[in-house]
């Protein structure tokens, strides 16, 4: 059973959580640059560290083969606030993501991204940046760590 996402659900999911970290890294990009995300995820962890990508998460397994363009479209097009699908998703990455030491976001980038961004940074994690990012953005600042290249992240480890 998928418990009700609302106003009480954040308490809870601190209570699920150890104080332990599960992963060393939450690998965090868009869904259309899946690929690019899962091959740095393999990369990370080729490094010996753990990583969490929620490409290879429960929710997201029947529905990573598909086209990501199509998928993405059908995602959404479903009540964010209601769906037990999206509510199943939230509440699995963002434990994922407390139960991680770091946050990693690789551009390009999506909302669901930036707001995990910001959720890892109220969380106290280090927050590092793959990508370039050509527009000034104040907020960026939260990222600790930048790197042009995945190469370079890698052999940042």
């Amino acid at each position: 059973m998928i418990p009700k996402i609302g106003k009480r659900m954040l308490p809870e999911m601190i209570k699920m959580s150890n104080s332990e970290t599960a992963y060393d890294f939450f690998v965090s990009g868009r869904w259309r640059n899946r690929d690019n995300v899962l091959d740095l995820t393999r990369k990370i962890r080729e490094k010996g560290y753990t990583a969490y990508c929620f490409l290879e998460a429960d929710h997201s397994k029947a529905r990573v083969k598909n086209d990501p363009e199509e998928d993405m479209r059908a995602f959404e097009q479903r009540d964010w606030r209601s769906d037990p699908y999206v509510q199943e998703v939230f509440h699995n990455d963002m434990l994922a993501e407390k139960n991680s030491g770091n946050f990693v976001m690789l551009l390009p980038a999506g909302k669901s991204c930036h707001v995990e961004a910001g959720a890892a940074f109220g969380m106290g994690k280090k927050c590092i940046l793959i990508g370039q990012q050509k527009e000034a953005e104040s907020l960026y600042l939260i990222f600790t760590e930048n790197y042009p290249t995945v190469d370079e992240f890698l052999q940042s480890l």
